[in-house]
């Protein structure tokens, strides 16, 4: 048996998904110990905070006022069947509130922001810029990680409200041409079954979101390796990654949620 044998566990595939997730569940660890030690950065913080909603603010605003716009259109003919027309802004309300915003938004900033923190960390840690900030005796994983990280948690929740009220202007939109429904009418309509229970679980989704994006794209960007190359996959796995895990904690969310609507 050869000596790269003898080395796997398993086969090698499995051996390095399982050292990833491995890795992975360090890192998370790590950064939890982090951030409740010592001084925040929070020059830093606020820093990152403006860079993560400005790069995404147009993008998301356009975004969700479109989704708005297609999905009240698109339901108008399923409830004009029924005669149920004015029940559109009420159920575009609730699609957007409880599922649309909170999705679109960590989906575009995943794109967005997850790629744009794995290239600039990738970058620094193949250019031993952070082996540099370790000499001088300064701790890179929380000047570079737990803010980025805090900054995306805390950013995409206020980005999912933008995204929900720009949303629902491009559903009055189409619903005030089409059926000349007043900007009063609409939203009493659009919030008479709007509850706390959803908001506070798009909430919920949101700053779930937010730590998924940055969590990724840091790990992915902090522990990037081969030069330029490494730089593209980091940045391409963090996206790709924080998708992933998005969806998945988009069901889970929903399902816990359903328990306390029932």
């Amino acid at each position: 048996m050869s000596d790269n044998q003898k080395e796997k566990v398993y086969t090698k595939g499995l051996d390095s998904a399982l050292l990833a997730v491995y890795n992975g569940y360090m890192f998370f660890l790590r950064f939890f110990r982090e951030a409740f030690r010592g001084r925040m950065e929070f020059q830093e913080l606020v820093k990152q905070c403006y860079a993560i909603g400005n790069k995404s603010l147009l993008l998301i605003g356009l975004t969700g006022f479109i989704t708005g716009m297609v999905f009240t259109k698109q339901s108008r003919p399923s409830l004009a069947e029924f005669g149920a027309v004015s029940w559109l802004p009420s159920l575009v309300a609730i699609a957007i509130v409880r599922a649309l915003a909170a999705l679109v938004t960590a989906l575009i900033s995943a794109g967005k922001v997850g790629s744009s923190i794995g290239a600039e960390l990738g970058s620094m840690r193949v250019t031993e810029q952070i082996d540099a900030m370790e000499v001088s005796a300064v701790n890179p994983f929380k000047f570079l990680v737990v803010t980025r990280v805090l900054a995306s948690t805390i950013t995409i929740p206020i980005l999912m409200f933008y995204c929900t009220g720009v949303a629902l202007m491009g559903a009055f939109l189409n619903v005030t041409l089409n059926e000349g429904t007043s900007f009063r009418a609409f939203f009493e309509n659009a919030f008479e079954q709007i509850t706390f229970l959803d908001v506070g679980t798009s909430l919920v989704k949101a700053i779930a979101y937010g730590f998924t994006i940055g969590i990724v794209g840091c790990y992915q960007g902090y522990n990037a390796s081969k030069g330029t190359e490494g730089v593209g996959k980091a940045a391409n796995s963090a996206v790709v990654i924080s998708m992933f895990l998005i969806f998945i904690e988009e069901v889970i969310i929903v399902q816990v949620s359903n328990y306390f609507r029932i």
